[in-house]
């Protein structure tokens, strides 16, 4: 616990205002350690080898990084320590057993700040459709027409699908790591949604709609790589999976949430709830987040042995980052994604069916108000709750029967691929245009139990975290030199998707009918339905064609 504590926003601040008596770390108290440091120096110039297939000095646990795809960008550099020319570099890397190595946190520490992960991704992402049972409510204060109002929802996604090109590369830098982006975001998140609440005008409150989703992105764009720091490359599928379930059931259980609060008080509190876990989640991990990014941890063991023994120190990260120009860094973070998004054929039509999954999830979500209050007679708190048998299809079959599969079948097998990932994927597809068709069909009579649309809701979380999992899992291994690119790119095309579709949604379900409109988008996931099977019995084929996906399996 003193260590967990030692390492969080708060004991950082305990450290400073006790003029670093309090909280101290290892080397401060055991001169023993550095002496072991300097032994072992290297000469002052260090030779960074050519990074291969799946080496990286920026990222020690295998996760490409846009750091790292920079620094592929100057292989074989020779580096100097700054200012010691002269003297032998101490190289300042893990110690055997090393316990501040986020790899050898014990389970329980691991599992702890895993949850606060979660926590955090719940908290920003519940904000885009916590706002929807409020949106009559918005265009009634502010006289301006339910499609106008829906800006709320949809700029919110915008800005959280733009965010990522900016944030993911502060987070990677060893000299600030991912704790400091996470709580100072979520700090201005917090602040930002007062705006919201007390906006004058409603182009003010679509202003702070906007920032609000841009400063709050971190999480959603590297909560998967912070999985990534702590665990093992075999557990670390199964908790971006358990991420990924907390990003869907926010958006799920927003609307409910955000139901009862709007149909009580008004679209205001749906607001005021969205700051009350917003501000919670920013205690909580003010008090017990510790940094996760390892070159951030060595760059500040490196900082305090160079402040204590006035020696050379650095550790690997830090002198690596000399040899990466900014006009490297911003052709990585801002270039490369939109270069592999459209000019790359596999990663093209990937994009586009994700994108396309999301947009129809957003669209579809204008549905349940129209079939459960509508049709069914439901309040806006009760038309809420109709959304938890998407949780249900997740969290008993979705989840369980993925991680079946990937315990008892892929672990089994000798060689993995990229196209291995996607057998799931070809389950998925399938369900998703059923469960369409069958929520549209059976949620377009009243005579028709409440509970068959609500079966059909659960077969659609099925079928889309069996389509969303495998695909991001295969784009990382098929491309694990541009996994950062490809995966920021996917993000701006599926939240450019997810901000544009509502914006039609509910003229479309009134104009055309629940069925129809349900038919319509059911024929669209159809259309889909034979790509993950060319993808698994071809992939290796256009694989080998691409400049930028491995070959080597």
């Amino acid at each position: 616990m003193f260590e967990l504590l030692r390492d969080t926003a708060f004991g950082k601040l305990v450290r400073i205002t006790s003029g670093y008596r309090l909280l101290p770390y290892p080397e401060e108290c055991d001169t023993s350690i550095a002496s072991n440091y300097i032994d072992n120096a290297t000469e002052a110039g260090v030779k960074f080898p050519d990074l291969e297939a799946n080496e990286s000095i920026l990222e020690p646990n295998g996760l490409q990084t846009i750091m790292s795809q920079a620094s592929n960008r100057s292989p074989g550099v020779t580096i100097h320590a700054p200012g010691h020319a002269d003297e032998k570099t101490i190289i300042v890397g893990w110690r055997p057993g090393d316990t501040e190595n986020p790899q050898n946190w014990s389970l329980g520490k691991k599992l702890l700040v895993s949850s606060l992960i979660w926590l955090l991704t719940f908290a920003i992402y519940i904000g885009s459709a916590i706002y929807s049972p409020g949106i009559p409510g918005v265009a009634d204060e502010f006289g301006v027409s339910t499609v106008a109002s829906t800006l709320g929802l949809t700029l919110f996604v915008l800005g959280y699908g733009i965010a990522p090109m900016i944030w993911s590369p502060l987070s990677e830098l060893p000299t600030v790591g991912r704790s400091p982006i996470y709580l100072f975001t979520l700090l201005v998140f917090v602040i930002l949604n007062f705006g919201v609440l007390y906006a004058k005008n409603f182009g003010m409150l679509l202003a702070f709609r906007f920032l609000t989703g841009f400063i709050g992105s971190p999480a959603l764009a590297t909560g998967g790589a912070s999985m990534g720091d702590i665990w093992t490359p075999r557990a670390r599928d199964y908790m971006i999976v358990v991420w990924g379930a907390f990003a869907i059931a926010a958006p799920v259980l927003g609307p409910m949430v955000g139901g009862f609060a709007s149909a009580a008080k008004g679209w205001t509190w749906t607001i005021w709830q969205l700051i009350w876990i917003s501000g919670l989640a920013l205690v909580v991990l003010f008090f017990l987040l510790p940094e996760t990014y390892g070159p951030n941890i060595l760059y500040r063991r490196a900082r305090r042995l160079r402040k204590i023994n006035a020696k050379p120190f650095y550790c690997e990260a830090e002198l690596e980052l000399q040899s990466i120009s900014s006009t490297e860094i911003l052709f990585e973070a801002l270039v490369r994604p939109f270069q592999l998004c459209f000019l790359e054929p596999i990663v093209l039509v990937m994009n586009i069916y994700i994108s396309l999954v999301y947009g129809i999830l957003y669209i579809w979500f204008e549905a349940f108000p129209i079939v459960f209050q509508e049709i069914h007679g439901f309040n806006a708190g009760e038309g809420g709750m109709a959304f938890l048998g998407i949780i249900t299809g997740t969290i008993c079959f979705a989840l369980p029967g993925y991680f079946a599969w990937k315990y008892f079948i892929q672990s089994k097998q000798s060689t993995s691929t990229p196209e291995g990932q996607l057998p799931p994927a070809i389950v998925g597809s399938i369900c998703l245009p059923v469960s369409l068709f069958w929520f549209g069909w059976t949620g377009n009579f009243e005579s028709v139990h409440w509970i068959v649309p609500i079966m059909a809701s659960a077969l659609f979380s099925v079928g889309g975290c069996l389509i969303f999992n495998p695909i991001f899992c295969y784009l990382t291994h098929a491309y694990p030199h541009y996994a950062a690119s490809v995966l920021a790119g996917n993000d701006f095309m599926r939240s450019s998707f997810g901000a544009g579709f509502p914006l039609f949604a509910a003229a479309m379900f009134h104009n055309l009918g629940v069925g129809w409109a349900c038919t319509l988008l059911g024929g669209l996931t159809c259309l889909f339905v034979p790509f993950p099977f060319v993808l698994y019995w071809w992939g290796k084929q256009l694989r080998l064609r691409s400049r930028f996906a491995r070959h080597d399996i």
